[in-house]
């Protein structure tokens, strides 16, 4: 059962193969209580899928809940799982009665009738989305496949999950999506609401990355590049500021936390550096937030849920013509609408640090971004699983 399907359907064509297979299990009766989850590509135990799943353990005990995962995730003692691409991940997909998720399924998936697939998605908008994409600069595909694969993903979808009225409009078009929107906020950001959990979370933080009394935490999370792919399937990334010249001016003040984007978290070596941490692969970026006294980005969609926290917020904005008008393109105003500076300089970014201590942030741009944008009050996933499971 746990060789990879891969071996067994050679001769048939592998997606083609899995998708025969799939059909075949399909004609099993669906488990009612059956819920798979999954986070990232089964990379992480994390973000909106992980605050439905602590919330059904909590209160549902009757529910068998299993979460897929590739190999290298660590999740909670007792937690039922299962690994992507095995012949028990298709038999436990075909078999239950909610999938959830947060990006998107293989293709060659067959959803049955009698399954509801609850798409979380995994952030606000900035850049162009799927079908409003005007070039597709991804490796292995073309622009008219992706836009046609994810047409193919979306149609799927049952429920799909939006934190503000902005992003409903965008989603309904961009994904191709007529079906029912939970417009409710996303679950990953109730915990902003309920400070009474934010120390140990600092303090958890803290132990993690064996950070000292004193050392205030910066967190650097920027987005990914669609054009900076080594292989096939396979990106890069490298940092845009020099972390020896951080650390020497820096260093005594702060501890930074690099996340990058799931795609390529893992290629980043920051060992010699005492005042730099690779946090790509701690389980969940909310507590990261939470822990942190202001945030480094570029155009990551992480700026719309570290605005819930009125902290400060730094916009490395190196490559912004680049990134605007050639790879993505913006919904809004960036440079105009922005939370915080843009900053376009190595130079300039130590600078904003350097001041952070002592600059008003909460600026007139800031509180009209958090109007815009921040809808959530602490109560999504509650309202969300109710919708779920609403007879």
């Amino acid at each position: 059962m746990k060789r990879k399907i891969s071996h067994l359907l050679k001769s048939a064509g592998l997606d083609r193969g899995l998708h025969l297979l799939m059909r075949l299990m399909t004609l099993m009766p669906v488990k009612k209580n059956r819920v798979l989850f999954e986070s990232f590509l089964g990379k992480q135990y994390s973000d909106s899928p992980r605050a439905i799943f602590e919330e059904l353990r909590a209160s549902r005990p009757d529910l068998e809940l299993i979460w897929s995962h590739d190999g290298t995730v660590r999740f909670p003692e007792g937690t039922q799982t299962v690994k992507r691409m095995t012949l028990r991940w298709i038999y436990l997909l075909s078999t239950s009665r909610v999938w959830v998720s947060n990006s998107r399924l293989p293709s060659f998936l067959v959803k049955r009738k009698g399954t509801t697939y609850l798409q979380t998605w995994h952030g606000t908008p900035l850049k162009r989305l799927a079908l409003d994409m005007f070039d597709v600069q991804m490796a292995n595909t073309t622009t008219e496949r992706y836009k046609k694969d994810f047409q193919r993903e979306s149609g799927k979808w049952d429920l799909l999950v939006s934190p503000n009225p902005y992003s409903t409009s965008i989603f309904r078009r961009a994904f191709g999506f007529d079906g029912e929107v939970i417009e409710v906020g996303y679950p990953r950001n109730d915990l902003f609401y309920h400070p009474e959990k934010h120390p140990a979370i600092l303090d958890k933080v803290k132990r993690h990355f064996q950070i000292i009394e004193g050392k205030k935490i910066l967190l650097y999370a920027p987005t990914w590049r669609d054009d900076e792919y080594a292989d096939r399937g396979r990106y890069s990334f490298r940092l845009p500021f020099d972390l020896q010249a951080f650390e020497e001016r820096f260093g005594e003040e702060y501890v930074l936390l690099v996340r990058m984007h799931y795609l390529v978290g893992d290629q980043l070596d920051v060992s010699e550096f005492q005042s730099v941490r690779n946090a790509s692969s701690y389980p969940d970026i909310a507590e990261l937030y939470i822990a942190s006294d202001a945030l480094v980005t570029d155009y990551s969609s992480v700026m719309f849920d570290y605005a819930h926290l009125k902290r400060p917020m730094l916009f490395f904005a190196y490559d912004l013509e680049k990134y605007r008008d050639q790879l993505r393109g913006f919904y809004f105003d960036f440079e105009q609408d922005a939370p915080g500076p843009l900053l376009r300089t190595e130079e300039e970014l130590f600078s904003a640090i350097a001041q952070l201590g002592t600059g008003d942030f909460d600026t007139s741009a800031a509180q009209k971004f958090r109007a815009t944008f921040c809808h959530d009050d602490g109560t999504a996933t509650v309202r969300i699983c109710d919708r779920l499971f609403r007879q």
